[in-house]
């Protein structure tokens, strides 16, 4: 190690002030240390003062109001370093594994995002995901470094900056929930590979103030209909429409209040990564 890194960690956090401590905590450990920001997202629980107070090594951007997953955007606007890794105020990275991920992508120049093996708990338990991605149905490019995603977890992913920023980031339409698939989608259509690393890791301790499952579905399946009318083909954003009116009308309805905003930012996909992302979804249907 050189002393060096061209990494920064982002971090969007909204009213979890005890769990973001640890986190920089955590990160600010890191040998090479990072360059860690946090955008608070309006909270109300005296976050923001708190790390200014106690990690005046953090650069902090406070948002306006709560942004939701776009939050992350302005914390990439203010990065000028090569690669961005993203935290959730829960989660942290392995010591050496950002500059794992900087020696793949430098290694594989067709490489946008990097999603890490991610560790629950203080037991380290395997997230049941990573098996999902070290599964992945992609045909990948001979000589990467692992299997070929689309989709990733964001408290677990890195990116390459000017990938992310072709990209367009994460969407505001979205808020939260299921903004990783389409990023992950935006990306691959912009040429850019997303692989699965697995020794490249991330500790996920979730929050206990977090919504219920229940509720995080709802976002994610009333979000799932507005990223089919986004950038599927009509019949499959019809077909996801219709699954969501079968499980949540609540949801539906959500979605459909959304839709003249998703329809004035459509762009279909290209038609391999239409064919690849109708893959991916068979194999977790």
């Amino acid at each position: 190690m050189d002393g060096r890194i061209n990494t920064d960690v982002v971090i969007a956090t909204r009213n979890r002030r005890d769990e973001l401590l640890r986190t920089a905590q955590n990160l600010l450990a890191l040998r090479p240390r990072p360059r860690v920001v946090v955008v608070d997202n309006a909270s109300t629980d005296g976050t923001a003062e708190a790390v200014e107070r106690l990690h005046p090594q953090v650069e902090l951007i406070r948002a306006p109001h709560n942004l939701g997953a776009a939050a992350r955007n302005l914390g990439v606007l203010s990065s000028r370093a090569e690669y961005v890794a993203f935290s959730d105020d829960d989660s942290w990275w392995e010591q050496d594994a950002l500059p794992r991920a900087e020696h793949l992508f430098a290694t594989h120049p067709g490489i946008g995002l990097i999603a890490a093996k991610t560790l629950v708990g203080t037991q380290d338990r395997l997230d049941p995901v990573n098996d999902l991605m070290a599964r992945s149905p992609l045909l990948g490019s001979p000589g990467l470094p692992g299997p070929r995603v689309l989709g990733f977890t964001a408290c677990a992913a890195v990116v390459r900056r000017r990938a992310f920023q072709e990209a367009g980031g994460f969407d505001p339409v979205l808020f939260f929930g299921a903004e990783e698939k389409l990023l992950a989608c935006d990306l691959a259509a912009a040429g850019w590979d997303l692989v699965y690393a697995d020794d490249v890791v991330a500790h996920h301790h979730p929050s206990p103030a977090r919504m219920s499952r229940a509720e995080r579905e709802a976002l994610e399946l009333r979000n799932n209909v507005i990223i089919a009318w986004m950038r599927r083909s009509p019949p499959a954003a019809v077909t996801e429409t219709l699954h969501a009116l079968r499980r949540s009308r609540r949801a539906t309805a959500g979605a459909l209040r959304r839709l003249p905003v998703a329809l004035r930012r459509r762009r279909r996909l290209p038609e391999q990564v239409e064919r690849e992302l109708t893959t991916v979804e068979s194999q977790t249907s």
